[in-house]
């Protein structure tokens, strides 16, 4: 797990060639004004995912995980955290989902770390995490990044 700003995203970029697609995408200046929904950024291999949704509570959320991309989930506005444990040796509570790449497990967070707006955290498929704990509306983009 990574957690920083666009200002430090370009030394990054040499840990997988998707990442710097996706921290262009992540420089528009129109991004808070983009629709909700699905974005292409280079076909299927980077896309992102733009969101407002409400924050949650912590308790009886359950941690997630994905086995074929990286997330970097990126604060627009809002007031999130977000759980994280290491996925070896968790225990699946909910089977993979092949066409969605989302698996979830029993286990709860070891940490919780909050993502201040203009931020951005980077999940990796040895990462379980838990996004979307606040309070109130949480906009962000998530993007996917094929490995």
């Amino acid at each position: 797990m990574i957690l920083d700003t666009l200002d430090h995203a370009d030394q990054y970029v040499p840990l997988h060639p998707g990442f710097r697609a996706a921290f262009n995408f992540l420089r528009r200046t129109d991004l808070s004004e983009l629709p909700d929904g699905k974005i292409e950024i280079d076909g299927d291999r980077v896309f992102a995912i733009i969101n407002h949704v409400d924050g949650r509570c912590e308790k009886g959320a359950q941690l997630e995980g994905h086995r074929n991309h990286i997330d970097i989930q990126y604060l627009i506005s809002g007031d999130e955290s977000i759980g994280w444990r290491s996925a070896d040796s968790l225990t699946v509570s909910v089977d993979y989902n092949t066409d969605k790449d989302l698996l979830f497990f029993s286990e709860p967070s070891d940490s919780m770390v909050r993502v201040p707006p203009g931020s951005f955290a980077v999940f990796f498929p040895e990462d379980a995490h838990l996004p979307l704990v606040g309070n109130g509306p949480i906009h962000k983009v998530i993007i996917k990044i094929l490995i």
